[in-house]
């Protein structure tokens, strides 16, 4: 195996997080806008949705520790 070759197996990635954090996003959108009632709720929503993964760590150490 060449440096090449082997720099390009270093840096390689599968990728699959991107796709679980995007169709997180847009379930988290759907979710937190429809529950929105106004204006800056909305925008509430949207920067909730945007940090989604936050929230479920913080519920899942809050329920492990409980």
């Amino acid at each position: 195996m060449n440096e090449k070759d082997r720099r390009a197996w270093a840096n390689r990635s599968a990728g699959g997080g991107n796709a679980v954090y995007g169709l997180g996003l847009i379930g988290a959108l759907v979710y937190y806008i429809q529950a929105a009632d106004g204006f800056w709720s909305v925008i509430l929503g949207i920067l909730k949705a945007l940090v989604w993964p936050a929230f479920v760590i913080y519920d899942l150490l809050k329920f492990l520790a409980a």
